[in-house]
């Protein structure tokens, strides 16, 4: 039966490259099989789908394929259609001596989708880079306008402050590894009914790293990281809106080699009890009374910037909007300012005297 790669990452057709790799990047956090949660067939099959759908020309081919996509019956296979960008014949293969060098074409996890189907234990390459990590801050209305710099406390895997992320005791000789002999990488011969398939796994020993020690380290255990606290300075930039999120590279989850993962901040900014906000423009109303209205008055504006003055010409009628240009919120990707949208609501009294019924007739309100 064949598999709908989209519903196994939980997108429409649809969605588009970026939503895409947020999708499998998340579910494969999820299902990783490091951790207690995780499952090898599932991580398998999110590798797989996203090996096509997160490359666009593969990608076409399996929405003109459809179904029939990767199906025996089909004339090809997955792993032909991944290595060879939609055509299970072209380069790689060299038929006449009865090997078959497959070319991952440059996909760090495809190794581990291939060896699972000839029974290769392989390691994926990901893990030269540790785990992103995501956040929320919730910052003021004004915050959010002006901008605004936090410092916030994270816990997460930190580099081991005792062996400085490389795993190993302090004084302990560092040793090239005699499993792969400092390559990182051990390198197999299978069988097939294809030939003979050369597959390339990272080393069961240094775990790609070529090296190992003589003892481990006493806090981290050789792990190179510890679970810790580290304060982060975020620069929240003005103009950002509610739901937006920052990255700061290399502030996620650290690994032996030293290639950190990222940190995303989700921003949520708090309602305002006297402005709204819509795009880059601010909202609010201000009450006058009739008589204002009616002969016009200089009156005072509360904006994000202070007290702004507001001129109401004779006659104004009650919901009329007024425009107070640049007091908005400053362009997120560009110069200048937003507009302050001031909506004058004119209060009537309840009571009204022959006189004041007159004055609202002769105006107009």
């Amino acid at each position: 039966m064949s598999k709908d790669y989209y519903k196994v990452l939980g997108v429409d057709k649809g969605a588009s490259q970026d939503d895409i790799k947020k999708a499998f990047r998340k579910l494969a956090h999820e299902h990783h099989p490091d951790k207690n949660s995780g499952s090898d067939e599932k991580f398998k099959e999110l590798n797989e789908a996203y090996q096509v759908l997160g490359n666009e020309n593969k990608r076409k081919q399996y929405d003109q394929f459809g179904s029939s996509f990767g199906q025996s019956g089909a004339g090809f296979n997955y792993q032909d259609f991944a290595r060879s960008g939609g055509n299970p014949f072209s380069g790689g293969n060299d038929f006449r001596n009865g090997g078959v060098n497959f070319d991952f074409g440059g996909f760090e996890d495809l190794g581990d989708i291939f060896g699972s189907f000839f029974g290769g234990q392989t390691q994926t390459r990901a893990r030269t880079k540790g785990r992103d990590v995501e956040v929320e801050l919730t910052i003021d209305f004004n915050e959010a306008v002006f901008g605004v710099e936090k410092n916030i406390n994270l816990q997460k895997d930190i580099a081991c402050d005792v062996c400085g992320g490389n795993g190993a005791e302090p004084g302990s000789k560092i040793l090239t590894c005699k499993t792969c002999a400092g390559s990182g990488y051990i390198s197999q011969t299978q069988q097939t009914f294809l030939g003979n398939i050369r597959t390339q796994n990272v080393c069961p020993e240094c775990h790609g790293e070529g090296k190992t020690f003589e003892k481990k380290c006493h806090k981290c255990r050789g792990a190179g990281f510890t679970q810790g606290t580290e304060q982060i300075n975020i620069k929240i930039p003005a103009g950002i809106e509610d739901g937006q999120s920052l990255k700061m590279p290399g502030k996620g989850e650290p690994t032996k080699k030293g290639h950190a993962g990222d940190l995303y901040i989700r921003i949520r900014v708090k309602s305002s009890p006297n402005f709204t906000r819509d795009g880059d423009n601010i909202y609010s109303e201000h009450h006058i009374s009739i008589l204002q209205a009616v002969s016009g008055d200089k009156i005072q504006i509360n904006t994000v910037d202070g007290l702004v003055s507001l001129k109401i010409p004779e006659g104004t009628q009650s919901h009329t909007q007024f425009k107070l240009r640049e007091k908005g919120v400053p362009h997120l990707q560009g110069r200048g300012r937003g507009d302050h949208i001031v909506e004058v609501i004119v209060d009537i009294p309840k009571n009204l005297t022959r006189q004041q019924k007159k004055l609202i007739e002769d105006a107009g309100i």
